[in-house]
């Protein structure tokens, strides 16, 4: 949990300090918003200038390889509106543009927001407010939260929750709202979570969450007021598309690895007990009191390390759950080895271990899909509510100041 701030370090900046590293960089990612970006950072200057946020700012623009008049706007932004600058990536990429601007970044938060300024703007104080405090890591808006005020088209509606939906049951995340533009983090750790995050483009934000939810990192979410833009350009396929690749990535390069790596390992374990026992027992006996004790160790140690669940809570159901997995992996191998028996009355030690363990293996995928689904599939959860925030700010900037950037 981030450490306590000190009282005097919960005032706004005062004027003499807006010349030194900003509070708060607000970065708007562009490509090809000549027509929007205007009205956008201006309304945004006014809003920013005027007594609603107490704290220094920046305003970044970040064009990612317009090809209209977009970085010549915002050349003449930053000639003509104090702390407004532009920095200008050769290559397309919300992700990338978001990456360059918040990695150059002296500020000690940095957040972004869509140009078209779907959402409201009084949303921004209680976004950033909680960081600069030291109360959270990361803010995001929601527009799925209980109180937030939202219009937009019944297709776009379906599409935002289903894809937040499957983001829960793929990947176990507990933030309602992945894709809302309009996001925050403290530098420092906005920072330190870059360097993992693998996508430039739309899915840059649903990995960094679920990045940063993976490390115990605070989320805070503000419900927000949100208009849709009908004129918005997003391709909603290839979007979608490139969302479900990674999740994909992301599910493959975490869980099903983890999974994979303890059932291995139970796996050798049951083989080892099975030629222990072998000798004692009958083989289905043998290979009951094998997985018994692997089925056990198994479901524990997927419950920490591959689902995330920590805690004595709900352990007794997960186990007692996991035995009725177990008991399918037995009628799966009893059975396998029983067809052995039929086949061949007296089989060599290594024919029944292979059959064991290939009946075992059998059972894994549908091990996984119970576990998944069933035992550890997450519970319903309320939905947020509104927190009231301090208006308050965080003393301290770090020394670097934009290298790509062309100043007004």
């Amino acid at each position: 949990m981030p450490s306590a701030v000190p009282f005097d370090a919960l005032l706004p900046a005062p004027p003499q300090a807006l010349t030194a590293a900003p509070q708060v960089d607000v970065v708007i990612p562009v490509h090809n918003e000549e027509v929007a970006l205007g009205p956008c950072v201006r309304r945004l200057h006014g809003y920013l200038s005027g007594d609603d946020f107490p704290f220094s700012w920046r305003v970044v623009v970040a064009d990612n390889a317009s090809t209209d008049a977009t970085r010549a706007v915002a050349r003449d932004l930053a000639a003509t509106l104090p702390q407004v600058q532009l920095t200008s990536l050769p290559a397309k990429g919300r992700g990338r543009a978001l990456r360059a601007a918040w990695s150059a970044s002296d500020a000690q938060v940095v957040c972004y927001m869509d140009v078209d300024l779907s959402t409201d703007l009084r949303g921004l104080l209680p976004l950033v407010a909680p960081l600069l405090s030291g109360h959270s890591d990361l803010a995001i808006g929601s527009r799925l939260a209980g109180s937030a005020r939202v219009i937009r088209g019944p297709k776009r509606e379906l599409i935002s929750r289903t894809y937040n939906r499957i983001l829960r049951l793929t990947l176990r995340t507990h933030f309602s709202d992945a894709q809302c533009g309009f996001k925050a983090g403290r530098t420092s750790v906005i920072k330190r979570l870059l360097p993992q995050v693998q996508n430039e483009e739309w899915f840059f934000d649903t990995e960094l969450l679920v990045l940063a939810e993976r490390q115990d990192l605070r989320i805070h979410e503000v419900p927000v007021d949100w208009i849709d833009d009908p004129d918005s350009r997003v391709d909603i396929v290839a979007t979608a598309l490139e969302d479900l690749r990674g999740i994909a990535r992301l599910l493959a390069g975490t869980r099903i690895a983890t999974f994979a790596a303890i059932g291995t390992a139970c796996t050798v374990a049951y083989a080892v007990l099975f030629l222990l026992l072998r000798g004692l027992l009958p083989p289905a006996a043998a290979s009951a009191v094998a997985l018994a004790v692997t089925a056990v160790a198994n479901t524990a140690a997927n419950r920490r390390l591959t689902f995330g669940v920590r805690g004595r809570a709900g352990a007794l159901r997960h186990h007692a759950l996991g035995a009725v997995v177990y008991l399918l992996t037995v009628a799966l191998t009893s059975g396998a080895l029983a067809v052995l028996t039929a086949v061949d009355p007296r089989p060599s030690r290594l024919i029944e271990v292979a059959v064991a363990i290939g009946a075992s293996a059998c059972a894994t995928v549908t091990r996984f899909v119970a576990m998944r689904w069933w035992i550890f599939a997450p519970a319903a959860e309320p939905q947020s509510q509104p927190q009231p925030q301090p208006r308050a700010a965080h003393a301290g900037a770090p020394p670097t100041l934009l290298s790509t950037t062309e100043n007004g």
